[in-house]
């Protein structure tokens, strides 16, 4: 599997290009501002043909280039029904102080022209590659993960693609709107903590990448939470 990663605009938001091998379809995951370039630059560099844009949440720093890469590339957008809003309206996501500093001047959004939304538990096949979909509130209403079975190392069992629920060592704020840290917690307790696997590699959001059985282990935020199966 081909997995490249980029860090991109002032968030510096961990975007994902991910496809089977080189030459292939691909879906690009989480293209944040100031993306696009970088996202063409892999596309050109691999042979590789976006079919689909996945978004783990609706935060401009996670979706700002979703219209462009997806319309670039005639390809189908996902997002969960409860962050769809911020497709439109990515500000409500926001907090006013970090608009004005971040964003600056004036911005306009619109869907792109497919967009098909996530449900809890749904698999997906995309670009010959299986997502697992888990819906995963409290950082945003419709926060999601991806996994995929990951077969190049035996030592890995899948990956999962976080956006801003985990992180090394942290998890997602729940201070903007539409966050709640209760649900966050009951999130981990029931979609993280859960998790069979320890070598399950989690690519974030934001920072670098760490495992299940690390952040079991050493995570503040998830000791003495509830296990839920």
């Amino acid at each position: 599997m081909l997995i490249a990663a980029f860090p991109a605009g002032p968030w510096q938001t961990n975007c994902y290009v991910v496809a089977t091998a080189p030459g292939a379809e691909c879906v690009v995951i989480d293209p944040g501002m100031d993306s696009t370039d970088a996202v063409r630059r892999v596309v050109e560099e691999h042979r590789l043909k976006p079919v689909s844009v996945l978004v783990t949440h609706g935060h401009v720093d996670h979706m700002f280039c979703v219209a462009p890469v997806a319309g670039g590339y005639d390809a189908t957008a996902w997002i969960h029904p409860a962050d769809r809003h911020l497709l439109n309206d990515p500000l409500a996501g926001m907090s006013p102080d970090s608009a004005r500093m971040l964003l600056g001047g004036d911005h306009s959004w619109a869907e792109p022209d497919d967009v098909r939304e996530l449900d809890d538990d749904q698999s997906l096949e995309l670009a010959g590659i299986s997502f697992h979909v888990d819906h995963t509130p409290g950082h945003t209403a419709g926060s999601v993960t991806f996994r995929t079975p990951y077969a190049d190392l035996a030592e890995v069992s899948e990956v999962m693609f976080a956006g801003d629920l985990l992180f090394a060592g942290s998890i997602g704020r729940t201070d903007l709107p539409g966050g709640d840290h209760p649900t966050m917690l009951r999130t981990l307790a029931t979609k993280v903590l859960p998790l069979a696997d320890d070598d399950i590699v989690v690519l974030p959001g934001h920072g670098e990448q760490t495992t299940i059985g690390r952040e079991r282990a050493t995570n503040p935020y998830l000791q003495d939470l509830p296990t839920h199966s």
